[in-house]
């Protein structure tokens, strides 16, 4: 069958995650991200309507201008900030966003205490770990992420759940992901968010909790 449409393409997506956690036990469930970024709202409501419910965006403002019109209208939706945040928008995105990824500084969880000191309360946090080493991406560097991940836990308690990677595009993504996955268990944090359209099965068998699937879902972007 042709994934042709959003409904058909999210069964394809979901029937793919069961036999990637088959092959893995299948006891650990994987949480599928919806990733809607440069997506309408008209775009997205197909697939609201075909049944899927957690859904990822990169940008702030992107996600202000249609999520709290779909949230109102669908219930039980929820919002994933998947991309960087800057730390003048730490306010509003703890209005729009239900699970935050991409912790990755000091100054970000200062200001992210900031407004918990202010009485604003955090959602679930990410560490993003620069997995490949890469000048380009974002993420704390995989030689520092022991320190930051232990003061983000102990000194700060910030709600550290666990980790995010994007591994480099033309390598192997299996053993950055291994990578991860231990970084992750050293600390006992067992979320892992890792994985996306052309990846996500070698993220499952490594251990993923949480894949980001974007172009799967709503067909290659322009």
């Amino acid at each position: 069958m042709s994934a042709a449409n959003p409904k058909e393409r999210l069964q394809s997506v979901r029937a793919r995650i069961a036999a990637a956690r088959a092959l893995r036990g299948g006891s650990a469930p994987v949480e599928l991200i919806a990733v809607s970024k440069t997506k309408s709202a008209d775009e997205i409501v197909p697939l609201i309507e075909a049944g899927q419910r957690v859904f990822g965006e990169n940008r702030v403002q992107e996600a202000a201008g249609k999520w709290p019109a779909l949230k109102a209208v669908h219930e039980g939706l929820e919002l994933h900030l998947i991309g960087p945040l800057q730390t003048n928008k730490v306010t509003q995105a703890l209005t729009l966003f239900d699970v935050i990824h991409t912790l990755d500084r000091p100054r970000l969880a200062s200001a992210l205490i900031a407004a918990r000191d202010n009485g604003i309360a955090l959602p679930d946090l990410f560490v993003q770990v620069n997995i490949g080493a890469e000048a380009q991406k974002a993420g704390v560097m995989p030689d520092e992420a022991d320190a930051f991940i232990e003061q983000c836990l102990n000194e700060w308690n910030l709600p550290v759940i666990g980790l995010m990677c994007i591994p480099p595009a033309d390598e192997v993504p299996g053993p950055y992901f291994d990578r991860l996955a231990a970084i992750a268990s050293a600390h006992g944090l067992s979320q892992l968010s890792m994985g996306m359209s052309g990846d996500f099965e070698a993220a499952i068998a490594e251990g993923a909790s949480h894949v980001r699937v974007g172009s799967a879902l709503f067909g290659a972007r322009d």
